[in-house]
């Protein structure tokens, strides 16, 4: 299936016609110069890259080129109304929306954190308007946290609300781990529902997967055959994206299989800057590129995963997601030579690559980042390339994706739940491909946050992650949030992570 898959999205991005390629601007490309002097394959030394590089120059005949420069500013403002929308939907959708009603549910410990054996107390609470409510019926479960899948539930029922408040005390739990309290309340005949989860000694949490005895000879393999692609990089310059700060470019990069796609933004001016590499979260979808790093002194690099453009008609990926990708995440979950991430960590390696190639990077300093898929992209890109120097992760996913095999919550995609995929071949191969087995091998400097509601990236399955790597590691927890951040959240990665590239 893997086969059919890439060669039609190839074909895709063959045909497609990437916007502005015929209408760019003359201007010289970004000189591509190899940063020699480290390897991101230990076991076959030094690679020298020396791209052949394609840059798309105009073809529009003199009379179009008159009428494209009043289009040409046109699509500049179009663009930047468009950047503006698409910059508060993604703030709007960031946190969930705020609710007529509230449901609050307080754990008797600050921290949200107990000791193996203790007795997490949670208080319930109702508002209205900011008003607390009294004396109306609330419905609530206590159960191991179970993502959002199922797990067994330890006691339900019904309260009523007494002095505006309602407490219920759970059993001992006696094993590293995480409990969630729900509850659930009908007010002017809409239901409403609110989660909390509290965590046992979760700094004592460890992983239910296992590292096979040749996860590094597999992936030294991987490396060693995606050396032998040439990169070939193609960049396309974004005019209606580029500012007076910085130089935006669609860029093309031939892979292990197929291509890797990605935005660069870079500093207009002239010297040698560090690299920031963002990896995405999970799904289809166009990039943008990350101008204002470029402003602040950085080159960026937002990649791709699937193998197509990332500046293609919205719809294009609506299309993908509905049909001939849904699902990725599982793909060839069977067969760990064509499992679908093969090609996507192996990408990640690739636009390691393009950055060392890029003229202006410093040769020194890369940081990779991201949240989710994106967080475990980073992880595996730290683990597999020693030219990472820093990582910052939200929320790692594949991460302990056995977890219900064993009684709790696996990491995304929350696998081995059902027939289809607890099979032996299936969980084998899931061991190749689980963040675990990649923390392991980190030795760079890293920055991590989460929070305990999380229902889609587990706490229990991004701790097992945290718990086993050993580099130097500093973790910022968020209890209450679910799988969003706080814009808290992100000026910490980013102040943290800007710090170490300018050291």
């Amino acid at each position: 299936m893997t086969y059919g898959i890439h060669n039609s999205l190839n074909l895709l991005a063959t045909n497609s016609q990437i916007p502005n390629s015929k209408f760019q601007k003359s201007q010289k490309p970004p000189n591509l110069s190899p940063r020699a002097h480290r390897s991101s394959v230990e076991s076959i030394g030094t690679r020298k890259f020396v791209p052949s590089l394609k840059f798309q120059q105009p073809t529009a005949n003199s009379q179009m080129k008159k009428t494209l420069k009043l289009s040409y500013k046109m699509k500049r403002t179009t663009y930047a109304f468009l950047s503006t929308l698409l910059l508060f939907s993604l703030y709007l959708s960031a946190q969930p929306r705020q609710e007529l009603v509230q449901i609050m549910i307080t754990p008797s410990a600050a921290d949200w954190t107990y000791v193996l054996g203790a007795q997490a107390e949670f208080s319930i609470s109702v508002f209205k308007n900011n008003i607390p409510l009294d004396g109306i019926e609330i419905s609530y479960k206590v159960q191991p946290d179970p993502g959002y899948r199922t797990l067994p539930v330890w006691d339900e029922g019904t309260r009523r609300l007494k002095n505006k408040s309602v407490k219920i005390k759970a059993k001992k739990f006696n094993t590293p781990g995480f409990l969630r309290c729900t509850a659930t309340v009908k007010v002017d005949g809409k239901e409403y529902s609110s989660y909390t989860t509290v965590g046992f000694a979760p700094d004592k949490i460890q992983p239910t997967t296992t590292l096979p005895k040749d996860f590094e000879a597999f992936w030294n393999k991987g490396k060693e055959a995606l050396a032998q692609v040439p990169m070939n990089p193609v960049l396309t310059l974004m005019p209606e994206r580029c500012t007076d700060k910085a130089d935006v470019y669609h860029v093309r990069l031939d892979n292990i299989k197929g291509k890797i796609y990605g935005i660069l933004t870079q500093p207009k001016k002239p010297g040698k800057y560090p690299a920031i590499l963002h990896v995405p979260g999970a799904g289809i979808r166009p990039y943008y590129g990350e101008i204002d790093e470029a402003a602040e002194g950085f080159i960026s690099f937002t990649i791709g995963i699937h193998g197509i453009p990332v500046n293609l008609d919205p719809g294009v990926y609506t299309d993908l997601r509905q049909g001939a990708l849904n699902g990725y995440q599982a793909f060839n979950l069977d067969d760990k030579e064509n499992m679908y991430y093969r090609r996507v960590y192996l990408g990640c390696i690739r636009a390691v690559d393009f950055i060392e190639s890029v003229n202006g990077f410093n040769g020194e300093h890369i940081a990779v980042t991201g949240g989710s898929q994106g967080g475990a992209l980073s992880i595996v890109t730290a683990s597999l390339d020693d030219r990472i120097d820093y990582l910052a992760a939200f929320y790692p996913a594949l991460s302990d994706m056995t977890g219900f095999l064993h009684g709790r919550a696996g990491g995304w995609p929350q696998l081995f739940v059902d027939e289809f995929t607890n099979k032996p071949e299936k969980l084998e191969v899931s061991k190749y491909y689980d963040v675990v087995n990649f923390a392991r091998f980190v030795k760079v400097p890293g920055w991590y946050s989460w929070g305990y509601n999380d229902n889609v990236c587990s706490p229990a399955s991004t701790y097992s992650a945290y718990n086993v790597l050993p580099a130097e590691k500093e973790l910022h927890l968020f209890q209450k949030t679910q799988h969003w951040t706080y814009p808290e959240q992100r000026e910490l990665r980013n102040e943290w992570l800007y710090a170490k590239l300018r050291e």
